[in-house]
Parts: structure tokens; C-alpha cells; sequence
């Protein structure tokens, strides 16, 4: 019997150590899978960025994250199309995806990225960002928030002052200041203002007169809507302070011919880069203004957004992540490693933002209506159209009634 008990309690010392053994095993495997849960993967376009190491290096400091990093594809169309692969199949090999306006406006409704309004961008950190903007690109049909936009780039009215001078003009805050500019810088071979009119850009400035005379673009029957679309022939065709010819042109030919004194004055995005190296950039050359007053003081913006893959296995690891790129620390290391002007009001503000543009982008933010541009799940599809549609408009192979009714029926189609 003592021989028996020795050898049951030898074989329950065995066991105890076993089980111990195991616990520890298991212990262990719970903190490699806590450790694996504080690693996330990020798939992004600004890999290529000469700063990008130091900005990694600064987000996973704050974060205490392990950010692996994948390049996003350089060619748009490629891009998306791996994006949509990836999020419609539940991949989950990326955990956030920096998305542009076009990608957000064709997934934020599909169910595919995580709602953030619960636990990332709170009310009280969503007031930092234009409401606007937010509501246009990054809320879903059902009311959810789906990015984190990592910077703000006005579609701004950039003016020649040289021209202005000329034109005994102090400044351009009015609709009546507008056409009174226009038609004075008009002369000699040279227009007041300049487009963008290649049937895929055009829909930025089209939107811009609508949103400036109170209309709406999905909305083409809609009075203010119609006498934006209407103004923009007036400038070609009844006061001809703006050449049809430019329905060829893109950002760079216009910007070409800005430079070369061609135009009064032109919507542009950005902060005046191709200006400052063809040295015409100054408040005594080219220079970003406020917008005018039409109907409405409003302005555009685009940005990049961070989202959350819903199949991403790593969530409470990649809200953290998305936590500090949406904070005033976030932002400014966006500033200074990307040179991505703040979204975040606050961090717009700080001192550290020194931009030539930020008077007036301050100035911008407290007095206009920030949007993000009217765009459908089949962007390019319906920018195309009504790209197609406007260009018959003004060389009057189609009359103003015409435009608008179909219009109506490209919003219908790709909506």
C-alpha cells in the first residue's frame, strides 16, 4: 500500500509539473498573442517618402505599436483595384488602408470599413475636423465614420496681382467683384480667368460655382444650381473672359499658362508649389486669396484618409494607431515629415504650422463652408459624364435645359 501511494504520488508530482509546465507554455502563448495583437499592418502611399522612417518611427514611439508597412500601388486605377479586391474578399492582410475622396465615396457605404464615430473620432475630436468635409466623404448612408483624413488642400482661388493692380483692384470679395476682374484682365491675347476644362478636371470647378451660388449638384433642377452652370458659359461665350479652347486642358496647362501671365485668376489646388518654381509665387506675383462671396463664401477639400478593414483581426490595436493619427500630435508629425497641411483646426493653428498659406488658410477656415466634393460610388463613370455633357454645353451643341436634364439622369445612373 506505501509502495502504491509513493507511486500515485509520483505520478501526481508528474503531473502537477506537467500541468505547471503547460500553464507556463500557455501563459506564454498568451502574451505572444497579446504581443501579436499590438502589431498592426499599414498599407500606404507614402512609404516612398524620404521622411516616412522618421514618421513610423514617431507613430510606433507613440503608439507602442509594431507597424509593418506595405507600399499601395503608384498607378490610381491599380490601386483601387487591389483596394476593392482586398476589402470585398475580407482580406484581412491589411489592417489600415490610407484611402483618397474617390475610394471613400465608393466604400464608405459597402460595409467594408469599421464604424469610428464609438471609438475613434469621438465628438469631441471631430469637432476639430470640417463637418463638412465629414459628412460629404467619410459618413456612410447610415450615418457611420469611416476615415480619419490626414490633411486638408483647399481647391483655392489663386489671383495675379500684377493683373489686379492693373485692374485698380484691391481685392475680389464679391460675385460683382468676380466679373468686374474677369473682364478688366481680359485684353491683348489674355483672359480673366482660366479653367481646367478636360471633361475629368472640370467637374472640380463646376462644383465650386454650384456650391458658390447655393445650389446642388445632385439637384439639377434647381435654380441656383442651373445659373451656376450658366455662369461659366456667360464667361466663354457672352463676355468671353474665359477661351472655350481650355476644354483640352488639364491642371498643368493651365498652370502653364498661368504662369506665362495668360489668366487673371484660377481655382487650384494645393499651396502654390508649381508657381513657386517657375518663380511667379508672391503677394506681389500669384498668391492664394480667400473666396469670394457669390451666394455662399465655400470651398473644397481633398485629403487622404486612414480607415479601419473590417476583416482586420487587430482592431483594438489598429484604433490606436488611428486614435494618435487623428490627434493634434498626429497631425503636426504629418506636417513636418509630409508636409500634409493640418486637417485638425488646432493643429492648423500651432505655431510649428509655418506655411506661406497659413493666413489665409485660417482665414479660409473661420469664414467659409468647408465641403468635400459631390462625387458617386462610380466616380469617374459620373465625373465623365458630366464632364462630356458640360463640354457640349458650352460649345452649344446642347442647350442649358438640356444639360441639366441629362444631368439628372447621369446622377440617377450612377448613384
Amino acid at each position: 500500500m506505501k509502495i502504491k501511494k509513493k507511486i500515485m504520488g509520483s505520478l501526481l508530482a508528474t503531473v502537477t509539473a506537467a500541468t505547471l509546465a503547460l500553464a507556463g507554455c500557455s501563459s506564454s502563448s498568451s502574451s505572444s498573442t497579446s504581443s501579436e495583437k499590438d502589431e498592426i499592418t499599414l498599407y500606404t502611399i507614402q512609404s516612398t517618402n524620404p521622411n516616412f522612417k522618421n514618421w513610423l518611427n514617431a507613430a510606433e514611439k507613440a503608439t507602442g505599436l509594431k507597424i509593418n508597412v506595405v507600399a499601395e500601388p503608384t498607378d490610381s486605377d491599380t490601386r483601387q483595384q487591389k483596394i476593392t479586391t482586398m476589402l470585398s474578399t475580407q482580406d484581412s492582410s491589411a489592417d489600415i488602408i490610407e484611402i483618397n475622396d474617390e475610394m471613400a465615396t465608393s466604400f464608405k457605404s459597402s460595409g467594408w470599413l469599421e464604424p469610428l464615430q464609438d471609438t475613434v473620432l469621438t465628438q469631441d475630436i471631430r469637432s476639430q475636423f470640417a463637418e463638412g468635409y465629414m459628412k460629404d466623404m467619410l459618413t456612410s448612408t447610415k450615418g457611420d465614420i469611416i476615415g480619419v483624413p490626414s490633411y486638408q488642400g483647399f481647391l483655392a482661388l489663386w489671383v495675379d496681382q500684377k493683373k489686379l493692380d492693373a485692374a485698380g483692384m484691391k481685392t475680389i470679395e464679391t460675385k460683382e467683384d468676380f466679373i468686374k476682374f474677369a473682364k478688366a484682365a481680359t485684353k491683348n491675347g489674355e483672359y480673366g480667368y482660366g479653367g481646367s476644362w478636360e471633361k475629368t478636371y472640370v467637374f472640380n470647378e463646376i462644383a465650386s460655382f454650384v456650391n458658390l451660388f447655393g445650389g446642388d449638384y445632385f439637384d439639377w433642377t434647381n435654380p441656383n444650381t442651373k445659373e451656376a452652370v450658366k455662369f461659366m458659359y456667360d464667361m466663354a461665350n457672352t463676355w468671353k473672359v474665359t477661351p472655350v479652347d481650355q476644354i483640352a486642358d488639364k491642371y498643368e496647362q493651365m498652370n502653364q499658362k498661368f504662369n506665362d501671365g495668360k489668366y487673371g485668376m484660377v481655382f487650384m489646388w494645393g499651396t502654390g508649389d508649381d508657381y513657386k518654381k517657375a518663380n511667379r509665387y508672391g503677394e506681389d506675383q500669384i498668391h492664394i486669396i480667400n473666396t469670394p462671396q457669390f451666394e455662399k463664401r465655400t470651398i473644397f477639400t481633398d485629403s487622404w484618409s486612414y480607415v479601419l478593414n473590417s476583416a482586420s483581426k487587430n482592431k483594438p490595436a489598429a484604433e490606436k494607431f488611428l486614435k494618435y493619427v487623428a490627434s493634434k500630435d498626429g497631425e503636426l508629425q504629418g506636417w513636418k515629415d509630409f508636409s500634409r497641411y493640418p486637417a485638425r483646426a488646432d493643429a492648423a493653428n500651432d505655431p510649428s504650422v509655418n506655411s506661406d498659406v497659413k493666413d489665409v488658410y485660417t482665414q479660409i477656415q473661420k469664414t467659409n463652408e468647408v465641403r468635400g466634393r459631390p462625387m458617386l460610388p462610380q466616380t469617374m463613370e459620373f465625373i465623365t459624364a458630366i464632364g462630356s455633357l458640360f463640354q457640349d454645353y458650352i460649345q452649344d451643341k446642347i442647350t442649358l435645359d438640356d444639360f441639366c436634364k441629362k444631368a439628372q439622369e447621369a446622377v440617377k445612373q450612377y448613384k
